[in-house]
């Protein structure tokens, strides 16, 4: 029993050494995790990467660094922009993008995700710098696409593939709100006017078709009076006041003519 009491403290040092041996020996990665294996401080071409499952190291002489593979959500902050046409704006974005390849994105780069995150900024300021206001408010699609394809040859070296990048807000100053404001008032006028030209066009070529048609029938004059009174009768008013058209009494003229 004294045996054992005195063997206690070293039995114990044991376990908690065969505890961090393991812990230090055994690693488990994820499905969607990488690791960089670096052996006396290399990364071997056909043994430099491993996961996902259960890794062997060997203490001291080998270290594994973790590379997550998930597309990563990164949000690119307000930047102030001045546009082609001299209008101060500010633009943020969002970039979506995932390590393809560990090795490089471990060795080509310090720290990926803030090399991506400063390309991103500067090619943001770039590209729209390059663009007209109305293009950026109108052409969001052509310029998501552009971003995207620089970015993306930008991190390339890296391992990582830029997949999406989207403008998220354009905020414009109380100004420049202002004078769209008026810009699209004006619009909207130029639109309204020309539809009611144009209706009062279309309305004076039917009446010269429906003034031809009539001409041909001296008849057709009459009855096209007659209806007018009906629909003046309906009104129930207590005077009515219509002129005579000449066309009216020529039949009869006519007629008058021919008896003599």
């Amino acid at each position: 029993m004294s045996f054992f009491i005195n063997t206690l403290p070293a039995l114990i040092a044991i376990i908690f050494l065969v505890v961090a041996v393991g812990r230090a020996i055994i690693k488990v990665l994820k499905e969607y995790e990488r690791g960089v294996i670096f052996t006396l401080g290399k990364v071997s071409l056909a043994r430099g990467i491993k996961g996902p499952g259960l890794i062997l190291l060997f203490p001291v002489v080998q270290k594994m660094v973790k590379v997550d593979l998930r597309t990563v959500t990164m949000d690119v902050p307000p930047q102030d922009i001045v546009t082609k046409d001299n209008v101060t704006v500010k633009v943020n974005a969002v970039v979506y993008f995932r390590v393809v390849e560990p090795r490089k994105a471990i060795l080509e780069v310090a720290d990926y995700y803030y090399a991506t995150s400063q390309i991103a900024q500067t090619t943001l300021r770039s590209i729209l710098g390059q663009s007209s206001l109305d293009d950026l408010l109108s052409k969001r699609d052509e310029i998501n696409a552009s971003l995207q394809k620089i970015i993306d040859l930008q991190t390339e070296p890296w391992g990582i593939k830029v997949s999406v990048v989207e403008v998220k807000n354009v905020d414009l100053p109380i100004e420049m709100q202002r004078a769209l404001a008026k810009q699209a008032e004006a619009e909207r006028e130029r639109r309204a006017k020309i539809i009611h030209a144009e209706g009062e066009f279309q309305a004076a070529q039917k009446l010269t078709d429906a003034a031809a048609i009539i001409a041909t029938e001296p008849t057709a004059i009459q009855l096209r009076f007659l209806q007018t009174l009906t629909e003046v009768a309906a009104d129930k008013n207590s005077t009515i006041v219509f002129p005579i058209p000449i066309d009216l009494f020529k039949p009869f003229l006519e007629k008058g003519k021919e008896g003599k």
